[in-house]
């Protein structure tokens, strides 16, 4: 077995030989990595059609003044249970008892208690809403990982919550000096 180092807390950086529809030009922050699988969050693509304001209104969550829920984009957090939502936030605000920290500086909350105090302008500073996840099983990673599959990289606040979706693929191969004109689409080639 191949004995991979953790990469919760880091992006993942999807390779030109990804050309599946949920992960193309994909960049996924890694919420969980270890020997029984991982799980991550897609953070720049959006979800057709879909503000914050159109999730809290559909969840039944009054938010009339948070004027910034109209402009806060929903992300695709990746193809695994899309109705499910996901928060990822600075560590500003706590969350409850089922919130995980990762890599020290981000939290991940799935409860409706943070939508609640975000309609409320009680929420973290800084957030990503998203719908749905990606997930490896045991060695699925690893394996995709091993036929170049995915780059990773060091995630940084403005790669996670950045409003620019379109240019944050081009920017997490910069941070690691990678130009993606060169990246070709052939497995075992850069």
């Amino acid at each position: 077995m191949i004995e991979t180092t953790s990469l919760q807390g880091k992006v993942l950086i999807a390779m030109p030989s990804l050309t599946d529809a949920n992960f193309g030009r994909s960049l996924v922050f890694m919420c969980a990595h270890s020997d029984q699988g991982a799980m991550g969050i897609i953070i720049n693509k959006a979800a057709p059609l879909m503000s914050l304001a159109d999730l809290l209104s559909e969840i039944k969550i009054k938010h009339d003044k948070l004027d910034a829920a109209r402009r806060t984009i929903v992300r695709l957090g990746g193809p695994v249970e899309q109705f499910r939502g996901f928060v990822l936030h600075s560590c500003d605000y706590d969350g409850d008892e089922t919130s995980i920290t990762i890599g020290g500086e981000y939290r991940l909350s799935v409860t409706r208690d943070v939508l609640e105090d975000i309609a409320k302008g009680q929420g973290p500073q800084q957030l990503l809403v998203a719908l749905g996840y990606a997930g490896w099983t045991a060695g699925q990673l690893e394996n995709e990982l091993l036929h170049n599959g995915w780059l990773h990289c060091d995630a940084d606040a403005e790669l996670i919550f950045g409003r620019d979706l379109e240019s944050k693929y081009d920017k997490a191969l910069a941070k690691i000096g990678v130009d993606p004109r060169m990246l070709s689409g052939d497995v075992g080639h850069a």
